[in-house]
This record gives C-alpha cells, sequence and structure tokens, in this order.
C-alpha cells in the first residue's frame, strides 16, 4: 500500500511549472466575511421527546408565553414533554441584505431525545455585537432517528436531538462592510508568502498603473481605489480575475502517525546521506520433554522444559541519497527498501534529525 501511495505521489507532485491561478482563489478582501449569529429559542410540537420538567424549559415557555400576554400560574410546572429548549445557530453572508432567507441549524441544550416533528417558536438571531440581525422560526428537518423499548432497550441513529431549517430565518438588518468608504482596499492571502503577495501587487500595477498597490506583508496586499460602491466593485472585480503564478510552497512532509499516511509535497529536497534499513525477528520455542528414570532405579518421571532462542535479521544494503534529490528520488529510494509506514517515519525524523531533510516535518 505504501509502494502504491509514493509511486502515485511521485507521478502526481513531480516539480512543474506552477499554473496560474486567479486572485479570487487566493484570498479574499478585508471586510468582506460571513458573521455568525446564535439564538436561544424553544421547539414545540413534539411527540413526547422533549426536556420534560426541566426549570430552564419552563422559564423559557413563561417567557414565550409572556410576549402574548398570557401568564402562567406561579408555582406550576407544567410537564413539557413536547418542548424543548435549543440554541440556533447561522451565518450572515456578506452584503446580505434584509428580507434575504438564511439556512439555520437547530441543536437541543437539554434532556430532549429527539426534536423530530418539532416548530421553532420565534427567535431573534443576535451577532457578536449583541445586535439582532435576523428572526428564526419555522418547522424542523431531522435527519437522526431514535426509537426505545418497553424493557429499556434503545437504538440511535445519526443525531436526532439536532436538526435544520432550510431559509428558516429571515435577515432584519445588514452589516456595513465600509469597503466603499474606506481610504484603500486591503486583499488578504489565505496563505502567507511574500513571494505571492509582491506577485499579486505586481499583477495589480501592470494592470491598473503603477503605484496603485503595494505589499503590506506576506498576507496583505494594499490597494488605491476611488471611493463609490459602484467604482469600487467594479474595480474589485477586475482584481479577482487576474491570473497569478503562485510561489512555490514550502518544503513539507506530512505525516499522520495514527493512519500512517505520509504526504511529501515537490519541494522537498534532501542533502547527501547515507541509509540503511534493516529488520530484526527474535523467535522463542517453547518444548516440553520427559523424563523417564531407568526401570531399576529411584528417580521419579520429570517433564522438562526445552527452549530454544532464535535472532534472525533481515539484512539490505545501504543506499546513498544524492545531492539535492526531488520527490521522485526520495520515493524511489523509499520503495527500494520497502518501508513500511512506520519505518517511513522514523526514516524521515532520523534525516530531519541529522540535518538531512531540508523540510518542515509536521507529525499529525
Amino acid at each position: 500500500m505504501i509502494r502504491f501511495f509514493l509511486a502515485l505521489l511521485a507521478a502526481t507532485l513531480l516539480v512543474s511549472p506552477a499554473a496560474a491561478q486567479r486572485v479570487k482563489d487566493l484570498g479574499a478582501f478585508q471586510g468582506i466575511r460571513t458573521n455568525q449569529l446564535t439564538g436561544y429559542g424553544v421547539v414545540v410540537g413534539l411527540p413526547g421527546t422533549g426536556d420534560d420538567n426541566l426549570e430552564y424549559t419552563v422559564q423559557s415557555m413563561r417567557g414565550v408565553a409572556s410576549r402574548f400576554g398570557f401568564q402562567l400560574p406561579a408555582g406550576v410546572n407544567p410537564g413539557l414533554k413536547n418542548a424543548a429548549v435549543v440554541m440556533i445557530t447561522a451565518e450572515l453572508p456578506a452584503f446580505a441584505k434584509p428580507g434575504q432567507k438564511l439556512d439555520i441549524t437547530v441543536s437541543s441544550m437539554g434532556k430532549a431525545k429527539s426534536l423530530r416533528g418539532g416548530t421553532l417558536i420565534m427567535t431573534p438571531l443576535m451577532g457578536a455585537d449583541g445586535q439582532i440581525y435576523a428572526m428564526a422560526q419555522g418547522n424542523l428537518a431531522v435527519s437522526g432517528l431514535g426509537a426505545e423499548g418497553a424493557d429499556g432497550s434503545s437504538v440511535v441513529v445519526n443525531i436526532p436531538s439536532s436538526g435544520r431549517i432550510p431559509e428558516g430565518a429571515t435577515v432584519e438588518r445588514s452589516v456595513d462592510t465600509g469597503f466603499d468608504t474606506t481610504p484603500f482596499l486591503t486583499f488578504n492571502l489565505s496563505r502567507s508568502d511574500f513571494t505571492t503577495a509582491q506577485r499579486v501587487a505586481d499583477a495589480i500595477n501592470t494592470r491598473l498603473g503603477q503605484g496603485r498597490a503595494r505589499a503590506i506583508d506576506g498576507v496583505s496586499i494594499a490597494v488605491t481605489a476611488p471611493p463609490g460602491a459602484d467604482v469600487r466593485a467594479s474595480l474589485m472585480s477586475e482584481i479577482e480575475n487576474l491570473p497569478i503564478e503562485v510561489a512555490e510552497a514550502r518544503a513539507r512532509v506530512i505525516v499522520n502517525a495514527r493512519t500512517g499516511t505520509v504526504v511529501i509535497n515537490s519541494a522537498v529536497r534532501v542533502s547527501p546521506a547515507a541509509v540503511t534499513h534493516g529488520k530484526l525477528t527474535v523467535r522463542i520455542e517453547e518444548q516440553q520433554r520427559v523424563s523417564q528414570p531407568n526401570a531399576f532405579s529411584k528417580g521419579e518421571t520429570r517433564t522438562e522444559q526445552s527452549s530454544t532462542v532464535g535472532v534472525e535479521e533481515e539484512r539490505r544494503p545501504m543506499f546513498l541519497l544524492e545531492p539535492g534529490p526531488k520527490l521522485s528520488d526520495v520515493v524511489k529510494a523509499v520503495n527500494a527498501i520497502g518501508a513500511s509506514p512506520a519505518d517511513l517515519v522514523a526514516i524521515l525524523e532520523a534525516l530531519k534529525e541529522a540535518g538531512a531533510l531540508n523540510a518542515e516535518l509536521i507529525i499529525l
């Protein structure tokens, strides 16, 4: 398996000229992002699978009833097996306008066994600033299923205590991104790289004119732009579709020690090194031998233990890694010794410690 995997890496990750990518695939403009929304609500209409007599469920129902001018009698804690207290989460996209719909996720907070068949009562969804940005309500779609027998046996499929409501929330307030009023636009790369940042700035200057863009650091590129939403929207569209040759990534070897998966990118190089790999096997065999005395002796019949210890060592020749080999050379060398995933990890760690592996070794 490891030979097939490494051969596949050699075929697909050999060093080759970098293909041009669009700027929009490398990052995003600052301020244009999603915002997380959360809410605390009540799901009703459950077929006896709710929270029952949890105190905060009762308090929540009192709050819901008070919205409509109805007060539950003091000291009365009704059995609320058909209701459950839930948390609602959603993501508010950039430029979302009032009246647009959002998908929401509803999850039980208490002892509710299932939310199947429930209806979420109108609930406000708030952002990190405590302001209300959307209102949620609707019938839940629950993929999970739970069943319980009279003897206490039960079966649960997926997660019945969580569900979704497609387009279950309505946006009530938009978030001001400020992209049309800021002194300049800032484009942030998803991965820090000074070479790529400079190439993006150069491409923008070539297209829009010298001095329009400059790389602030390894992530951000500042672009001067005239004010106005329409002008900047057109400018940002033009920038996003510029082709860029992304700089070669840093040399990395990623090892998942739990699964034995090893990924080596095309930038990995090794210095001259000699590597040997062997396998030592110790075998111990235990046998019982019966000792029978002579017929006229006064000895006793005894059982004796006989042990045989052997050592076998599979010998494989040492191989030499030439100066600066590429990925294909590393793969061929590792295949030559038939290393297992665990052995490969040990070899890579040893090369790193010896200073022969010129790459970042990441073990997950």
